[in-house]
């Protein structure tokens, strides 16, 4: 089987769950970025990465096909069709991907239609009923007869808090200084704290900080996930997007929503200055929240 996620770290921890079982059952490979090989080593192991960095997935500039990798597109192309996949699976409504792998001959491929992409699945499948991210591995899934497993529960006691003050988009990013505010209102309290940002780009360290915490705190991003995978209980400060779609995927994830906005849920970019959903969320509003969280977890 191969399966696609060709998007950021968050998109990986939630597909983890889905190839964990599809490798009980079978050869699985995953075409993801680069970053999915030290998720795969730590989480899903049986499973084999083929590499490929989508262009379509850029923050900026994904439409310049100028600058699109083409002989990377070839390279892949021929990588997956000497592989002769019997089954491949998209859990992305996305017509970009669709193509892509129909192009790189995957004959039968199975996902969620959109905008006409239909076409290129030999099975269409209903979207869930739930628009969580986790919930459209789950319907793939369903359609296997496999059943994945519950999210994690609170790991046992502990009073170390991680916090993780960086996001790859700006509009979901709150000001570090406040993640400040609220690790000195910890500390007070006598929980332990370890503050990380952007700067720790070594992925696997990251990944030994977040499977040392006993709670997590953090922007919505990648690492809230991730923490979630070793059963971390998390909050998140939210923004433009919607916790209905990417709350981490933990009996114990809380979270504050931001303030309404008529255009979110929004994804690359924000339509002003800065993002006042997310801004509105004051220190003192996010610790009266976080606060509760911690005395039930």
């Amino acid at each position: 089987m191969l399966a696609a996620e060709l998007w950021g770290l968050g998109d990986l921890a939630l597909a983890m769950p889905f190839l964990r079982e599809a490798s009980r059952h079978g050869r699985v490979s995953l075409l993801a970025k680069p970053h999915a090989a030290p998720l795969l080593r730590r989480f899903a192991p049986e499973v084999e990465l083929i590499a490929f960095d989508a262009p379509w997935t850029a923050f900026r500039g994904k439409y310049q096909l100028h600058r699109w990798p083409w002989r990377e597109f070839t390279r892949v192309k021929r990588q997956l069709r000497d592989r002769s996949f019997t089954t491949a699976v998209s859990a992305r409504p996305d017509p970009r991907e669709h193509a892509f792998l129909r192009w790189a001959g995957a004959a039968n491929l199975l996902g969620f239609p959109q905008a006409g992409s239909g076409l290129w699945l030999r099975r269409a499948l209903a979207r869930p009923a739930k628009p969580h991210r986790a919930e459209y591995w789950r319907t793939l899934a369903t359609h296997f007869g496999w059943e994945l497993p519950a999210v994690p529960a609170t790991k046992p006691g502990g009073n170390h808090v991680v916090i993780h003050c960086g996001a790859a988009q700006p509009t979901r990013r709150w000001p570090r200084e406040r993640y400040a505010e609220i690790a000195e209102h910890l500390r007070g309290a006598g929980w332990r704290v370890t503050v990380l940002d952007d700067s720790l780009t070594d992925l696997d360290a990251l990944l030994d900080q977040l499977a040392g915490a006993d709670h997590f705190i953090g922007n919505d991003s990648g690492p809230g996930h991730l923490a979630a995978l070793f059963g971390v209980p998390t909050f998140t400060l939210f923004g433009p997007q919607l916790p209905e779609r990417f709350s981490p995927q933990h009996q114990q994830a809380e979270w504050i929503n931001g303030a309404p906005c008529r255009y979110k849920p929004c994804k690359d970019y924000c339509r002003f200055a800065e993002p006042h959903c997310l801004l509105a969320t004051s220190p003192a509003m996010a610790w009266s929240r976080i606060e509760s969280w911690l005395r039930r977890v």
